[in-house]
């Protein structure tokens, strides 16, 4: 079964529910072990199929919506005789499930616990500097990419402590109407998973280390606690990502894998600063103008690695945990000329994140195998 079975389906699915919402299936289910890989196209056109707005920033459409992140969802579950802990289910099912699309059985797909509000953007990554990483981190390799960029709160406004973030889903491609399914590599990169007063996201630094300013989450410090315990307990790394998937891309069997530790997304020099006070149009407004339905502009990043770090402090403290990033060396770019908010976007593109590796070069070292946790260093 292809990962595109409820595309057409969803093509014409305009109704957008309320912002209350069920939540969904949140584990695995029978579509997340039936991956075959998929197909770029299908992708995006399930992420265009049902925009909020079906021109951007029109006067006659209506608001983005916003869906809550609570203390009540990421803990619902948890006492006895409840229905099974859904934050643990999300976290085992985002580990395990490689799927891209993840429809569920009605087609509405699914709500995700954290970082429900967010803007998907489709475009390029391309490395263009000698490196001695493998996969599509070798020089003069070029991939499709769909990413989403969400502010890691309910209320995705300025002013308030936003914790800036991007997923990036890489096809093995540059074909964007390619046949065969290609199977994808995700990497997550954050700026403070605990949240800044940084204004625009071309301000921040996303690495696959941020750093963690706990106290900056206010009454939403549960919900920080509960991500970092439910990924000790089934992974490891709770405010780390490793980004071996895009170094293991397109690689030859024979090709022993090498990834930088550390991956930094910063906006290119010449990204307009935007005022717009939702992350979401400060991204589209950078791709846009508004009221009008064809792209005129990029946003960019400079794609840049390192293999020098040094972690200290801790999550509650005043500071926070810090990550110490030097020697940093720009690779390439990615770059997004397409983009849009909507249901599909929020509800049904599914990223994995990867497991946990004593050794992120070697696949034999991961701390978990087969839906268990095998490893526990």
């Amino acid at each position: 079964m292809l990962e595109n079975s409820h595309t057409r389906k969803n093509v014409i699915m305009r109704q957008i529910p309320s912002p209350d919402f069920i939540f969904g299936t949140q584990g695995l289910t029978q579509e997340d072990t039936n991956y075959l890989g998929s197909r770029y196209s299908d992708v995006k056109a399930a992420i265009f199929a049902n925009p909020y707005q079906k021109v951007w920033g029109d006067r006659n459409e209506p608001p983005l919506p916003y869906y809550n992140t609570t203390n009540k969802s990421v803990y619902a579950g948890l006492l006895p005789g409840a229905q099974p802990p859904q934050f643990r289910l999300a976290s085992i099912r985002t580990l395990d499930s490689p799927a891209d699309l993840r429809w569920g059985e009605d087609g509405k797909g699914f709500r995700r616990l954290v970082r429900p509000n967010g803007v998907c953007v489709t475009g390029t990554w391309e490395i263009t500097e000698d490196n001695p990483y493998s996969g599509y981190f070798k020089k003069g390799k070029q991939a499709l990419v769909i990413a989403r960029i969400s502010a890691g709160k309910t209320v995705t406004l300025r002013g308030i402590r936003r914790s800036f973030g991007i997923v990036l889903k890489l096809y093995p491609t540059m074909d964007e109407n390619h046949q065969n399914p290609l199977q994808t590599a995700n990497v997550f990169l954050v700026d403070d998973l605990g949240g800044t007063t940084a204004t625009r996201i071309i301000e921040a630094e996303l690495t696959n280390a941020p750093q963690v300013t706990g106290f900056n989450r206010g009454n939403e410090i549960p919900i920080i606690l509960m991500e970092g315990l439910v990924f000790e307990l089934i992974d490891r790394m709770a405010t780390a990502r490793q980004v071996y998937p895009i170094a293991e891309l397109g690689k030859a069997s024979d090709e022993k894998t090498n990834a930088p530790e550390f991956v930094r997304l910063k906006a290119s020099s010449g990204n307009s600063a935007i005022d717009e006070e939702d992350v979401r149009n400060q991204i589209l407004a950078h791709i846009f103008d508004k009221g009008n339905p064809e792209p005129k502009r990029t946003i960019s990043f400079d794609i840049s690695v390192s293999d020098r770090g040094k972690r200290s402090g801790f999550v509650f403290f005043p500071k926070g945990q810090r990550q110490t990033i030097t020697n940093w060396q720009t690779i390439g770019k990615v770059s997004f000329s397409n983009g849009v908010a909507s249901y599909n976007g929020d509800f049904v593109i599914h990223f994995r994140h990867p497991t946990w590796r004593s050794d992120r070069n070697d696949p034999s070292t991961a701390v978990r195998k087969n839906g268990k946790k095998i490893r526990w260093l």
